[in-house]
């Protein structure tokens, strides 16, 4: 505690509490924060030799001791309010305390205990430790942290974890109201921000009565974070003393499950500490922990002062002799502590040579902070004197200003600026850092599964969790382009996924062109039977005086030829790419010209069975046999198929579209009917015509005629049938391109069929056998 006390002489004395410096129970001193005291020694001594500063005044201080112990504290403070070695509160006699402000304590309990009797007395007091369970019930104006709120700290563990994507972490906690209230604080947090618990251990201070069970209970925590996969475990306590008891287990052999590297991510409130006996140990095995710790300067002069300052001669100092003792492994004749050792202290001993575990020669964090305090109660006398209401300190020339709060590992390697932009609160330097051997000078992961690689997609399994998941590879036709993503997305209609299903490709524009293999063979195949069906036309004509051609209605021939040539022709209109006018003719052309051919087939087919009805003597029919009802056979079946057509492209012609779901890698450009159902109703129309050929023709098989062409009509319309009948379940099945290819191969495939199964007969008379090609052999026949 600091106060000040107004001496005739009108010089100040400046007293700090001091709660945390020794253990009463075992008479041994956390040699580390003996720092504290010589940083307040130095501040006023500082102070005292500055003129510029509260001239005229000396100030002078006083330490006390409060055991942890609430009563001790309260009396403690008591005694500040009372007569000078007087217990006497609220009465003035003697030399009286004028105090004027309380610096204290390290740890929050003690502290709120001094506030509660200072805030009566409307006394401030500076706490330079983190205040852990201040709210704002509690809080009091003459209340001053010399450390932001603990709620950064929340924010920097946080800011950390997501930095390094640390989703699967575990905490260890002083068990105590403060150490619950971090666990559920924290928890919260990181359940909002995707990171999980893997496990929560408490452990406490050691007491006497107690050790057995505090010992089991560190055995337990000891297991637990050994064996759990999460490499990342955060530390919060106010002291090391006991996080070092649960690292140096399997030294002292209590354990056999051997130390694995651990991150070990350690509050403010830590500082690398111990107690005497703990100074050999071994602090390799926190080696690439990282803290947070207070920011604090390099002091002209501190380090000089902590050399040349004779602390063993000091008589003033109380803790001293017990610091140097258990220090340096030795004891003052005439002051011991109970320790059996030959080695005498001869007070040359020098702090340097303490390792940087037990006592730092460099200036910690909450040494400055007490510093700071110590000069802002000097700034405030000053101004108070000066009557100045805003004075604007100055500390030997420069500047003077409050701490802000940093994260450090030995080595600093980042800092958290609670004044910066939400997305910028932490700047690391990972190139600084050292990890735990065990990684590799890899940045560790510590995650409950494995990131999913793109192309998967978490699975959360049940009764686990969130952070614990399985990864499945995403649906068919879906990606995920990042890791850990919770669903596949669909790729745009214009593009499509990869192999490995982690990004989308542009689709390629598809259509039944000239230049590829499909297409030049179909090309060819119907170049092939264009010219085939242009020899046999011209072969007809050639000998359209001899029987075979007379016998069967010359004119229906040509017609016949005529319209097959063009079937084959029309299979031009389906290959390349599909314009409007192209998707106008191409479906009503096929239409058109199929049912041309297939009428002149059934004319041919009613003609045999007219011309051998009006053979018989007396018959009405003769008349009818002619090429007028021929014609008029085609012209009327054909003009039903031109009126179907002509309302198909009235109401809903066909035009050029795009099929982009058909076939995954492209988008497919096609004629769209426009119309399905006049579309199959033109199929249907042939089918009916060609149906009725094969009936015809089949009825008529067995005339006795000599003329008779009824069966290879047959033949060649159970072709024609079977063709189409085995196009509609293709077609159906068929996507991208290859739909158009399909109907091209029924074109040709019925066209051929018609062509190869009627004239192929006739052609091999004519060419090959030209000796049959006279009535006399016909009629023999």
């Amino acid at each position: 505690m600091v106060y000040s006390r107004k001496q005739p002489n009108g010089n100040y004395f400046i007293t700090k509490f001091q709660s945390d410096a020794a253990y009463k129970n075992y008479y041994s001193i956390l040699a580390k924060n003996y720092q504290h005291v010589l940083a307040l020694v130095f501040a006023v001594k500082e102070i005292n030799e500055n003129h510029l500063i509260l001239p005229n005044v000396t100030l002078g201080f006083h330490i006390c001791e409060n055991y942890y112990s609430a009563m001790t504290t309260y009396h403690a403070t008591m005694e500040l309010l009372s007569t000078q070695k007087k217990f006497s509160p609220n009465y003035k006699c003697n030399f009286q305390n004028n105090l004027i402000s309380v610096i204290g304590a390290l740890y929050s309990e003690p502290s709120f205990l001094i506030s509660h009797m200072l805030s009566i007395y409307k006394v401030p007091q500076f706490t330079y430790g983190s205040v852990s369970v201040m709210n704002n019930k509690k809080k009091t104006h003459s209340f001053y942290q010399m450390v932001p709120n603990e709620g950064y700290e929340y924010t920097g563990i946080l800011e950390l974890l997501l930095h390094f994507r640390w989703t699967w972490v575990g905490a260890v906690a002083k068990d105590d109201e403060n150490g619950d209230r971090f666990v559920q604080t924290m928890f919260e947090t990181f359940s909002l921000n995707g990171i999980c618990l893997a496990f929560s251990e408490r452990i406490r201070t050691v007491y006497v009565n107690e050790l057995s069970e505090v010992l089991d209970r560190l055995v337990r925590t000891y297991r637990v974070c050994m064996n759990s996969n999460a490499n990342v475990v955060i530390v919060y306590d106010e002291n090391i003393i006991m996080f070092r008891w649960l690292l140096h287990l399997l030294e002292l052999e209590v354990v056999s499950l051997e130390l694995k590297g651990k991150v070990w991510i350690m509050t403010v409130q830590m500082e690398l500490t111990g107690l005497p006996f703990q100074m050999n140990w071994d602090i390799q095995v926190i080696h690439g922990a990282l803290a947070f710790t207070i920011h604090s300067d390099e002091l002209p002069g501190f380090q000089r002062f902590l050399c040349m300052r004779n602390h063993a001669l000091i008589e003033e100092d109380g803790f001293i002799r017990y610091f140097w003792q258990q220090a340096f492994d030795c004891i003052f004749p005439e002051f011991t502590v109970g320790e059996n050792t030959e080695k005498n202290c001869s007070g040359d001993e020098t702090l340097e040579s303490l390792p940087g575990s037990f006592f730092e020669m460099s200036l910690v964090g909450h040494s400055y902070n007490i510093y700071n305090a110590v000069y802002a109660v000097a700034h405030a006398l000053d101004a108070m004197q000066l009557g100045i209401l805003n004075p604007k300190p100055v500390m030997n020339g420069r500047k003077w200003k409050l701490q802000d709060k940093q994260p450090w590992q030995r080595v600093k390697v980042g800092r958290l600026d609670p004044q910066a932009p939400s997305d910028n609160l932490l700047t690391m330097h990972v190139d600084k850092i050292t990890w735990h051997t065990d990684f590799n000078q890899a940045s560790p992961l510590s995650v409950c599964t494995n990131s999913c690689l793109p192309g998967y997609r978490r699975q959360k399994q049940e009764e686990t969790p969130f952070c614990c998941y399985k990864c499945i590879k995403c649906q068919k036709g879906k990606i995920s382009n990042q890791k850990d993503m919770d669903e596949c997305s669909k790729c745009p209609e214009d593009q499509y996924p990869n192999k490995q299903q982690d990004v989308c490709i542009p689709k390629i524009k598809s259509f039944l062109s000239y230049g590829e293999p499909l297409g030049i063979t179909l090309v060819i195949l119907a170049i092939s039977f264009s010219l085939l069906t242009a020899l046999v036309l011209a072969t007809c004509m050639k000998n359209h005086n001899t029987p075979i051609i007379k016998a069967n209605n010359q004119n229906l021939t040509y017609f016949l030829l005529l319209s097959i040539l063009l079937c084959f022709l029309c299979t031009f209109l389906f290959i390349g790419p599909p314009g409007k006018v192209i998707c106008l003719f191409r479906q009503i052309g096929f239409g058109i010209v199929f049912s041309v051919a297939v009428s002149c087939i059934l004319a041919k087919t009613i003609m045999v069975i007219l011309a051998f009805m009006a053979t018989k003597p007396g018959s009405q029919i003769r008349k009818w046999v002619g090429k007028r009802l021929a014609h008029l056979i085609v012209l009327c079946c054909s003009l039903v198929q031109v009126g179907i057509c002509a309302v198909w492209l009235g109401t809903s012609p066909p035009f050029p579209g795009v099929d982009m779901n058909s076939v995954n890698e492209e988008i497919v450009l096609q004629c769209k009917e426009g119309s399905h159902t006049f579309f199959y109703i033109v199929l249907g129309y042939m089918g009916i015509l060609a149906i009725a050929s094969f009936t015809v023709a089949f009825l008529a098989r067995k005339l006795p005629n000599s003329f008779n062409e009824a069966k290879v009509i047959t033949f060649s319309m159970l072709v024609f049938c079977s063709v189409w009948l085995c196009f509609f379940p293709t077609y159906m099945s068929t996507k991208g391109k290859f739909v158009v290819a399909v109907e091209i191969f029924s074109i040709i495939a019925s066209s051929a069929g018609l062509l190869g199964c009627i004239f192929f007969p006739k052609c091999y008379i004519i060419v090959l056998r030209p000796q049959l090609n006279n009535r006399e052999q016909l009629i023999r026949r």
